[in-house]
């Protein structure tokens, strides 16, 4: 059996300027994130059932690779063709549909990396997570750049966009992040990203790009308060470029709940917006997951750091 994993990210600003129509107005994007140490899973093994067999929320059995209804398999399987009947299991830390972390980008990287495991192929990170995009697009057009590469490619970093040509990467100081405790907030809330995207109009994103170069600077001046500001103020703008990010009441709540907080410093909803996790930066040895501010949610909180291990497999 292989077994597979990648990390989700963590997008603190500039998201929305990696997707293509962005790109093919502005000509550029950027977004800060990192790989954190949440993970998603896929084992593979070959079965003698004579058909392929998957379970992830659903069950799934098929005799053709164009009958099975998981786009992620169905793709990686259409592209490397496997020669034999398989299982393919998943598995996540997160609650992952719908999650703001690029779950699916994340799965896409795993499932790929347990193929050419299996298959005894070579591919690099890079060329890796450049193949997930491609697939992934078939199945979810709006799918952005910073999704594969955030969470497949290691280590605290910018990440710039091009309109005809790969992305780009500059590797920030990681020891930035260890005055800090980093949490990851479920809401509870599924949304689909796709609804929410369409919704965001190109030239309202603009701004956010700006605050990327800021940030940028601030990190390697050490400059804590400049970074948190702008965690918040990115937060701030990107809630003004639709109506569907916060869309709401539950979430309307939680983010008035983080504001009062006095122990938060920064929280922002990751990804598209209108659900999944918001990421909150606290003092380093805060007692947030011990509020009784968050009542049940508090269940829901958990404590994150920079994934350190990045795309693995290893055959069991």
């Amino acid at each position: 059996m292989i077994v597979a994993k990648c990390p989700v990210r963590v997008s603190l600003v500039g998201g929305s300027s990696d997707l293509q129509s962005f790109l093919e107005v502005h000509g550029r994007g950027a977004v800060i994130s990192l790989p954190c140490s949440l993970y998603t899973y896929i084992g593979i093994h070959e079965n003698h059932r004579g058909r392929y067999i998957i379970d992830y929320s659903s069950h799934e059995e098929a005799d053709k690779v164009s009958q099975i209804k998981n786009d992620i398999v169905r793709e990686v399987f259409d592209r490397f063709e496997p020669k034999n009947y398989l299982t393919v299991s998943f598995n996540s830390d997160i609650f992952s549909v719908g999650s703001g972390l690029a779950a699916s980008s994340s799965y896409v990287i795993t499932m790929i990396k347990a193929m050419t495991t299996y298959l005894g192929l070579h591919m690099a990170e890079f060329d890796i997570c450049k193949l997930a995009l491609e697939l992934e697009r078939k199945f979810n057009p709006l799918t952005g750049q910073q999704d594969p590469y955030g969470c497949g490619m290691p280590g605290f970093k910018k990440i710039s966009f091009h309109h005809e040509d790969d992305p780009t990467f500059e590797y920030l100081d990681s020891s930035f992040l260890d005055q800090f405790d980093v949490y990851m907030l479920y809401t509870g809330i599924v949304r689909n990203s796709t609804n929410v995207l369409k919704s965001i109009p190109v030239n309202k994103s603009k701004s956010i790009l700006s605050l990327v170069d800021v940030m940028h600077q601030a990190i390697i001046d050490k400059d804590s308060d400049m970074f948190l500001e702008i965690i918040n103020e990115g937060w701030q703008k990107k809630k003004t470029t639709s109506r569907l990010i916060m869309a709401n009441d539950k979430l309307i709540e939680i983010d008035s709940m983080l504001s009062r907080n006095e122990q938060v410093l920064a929280h922002k909803l990751c990804g598209a917006g209108g659900g999944g996790h918001f990421v909150v930066f606290t003092s380093k040895g805060s007692s947030l997951g011990a509020s009784s501010v968050f009542g049940k949610l508090s269940q829901r909180l958990t404590k994150v750091m920079l994934s350190a291990s990045g795309i693995q497999s290893r055959v069991i």
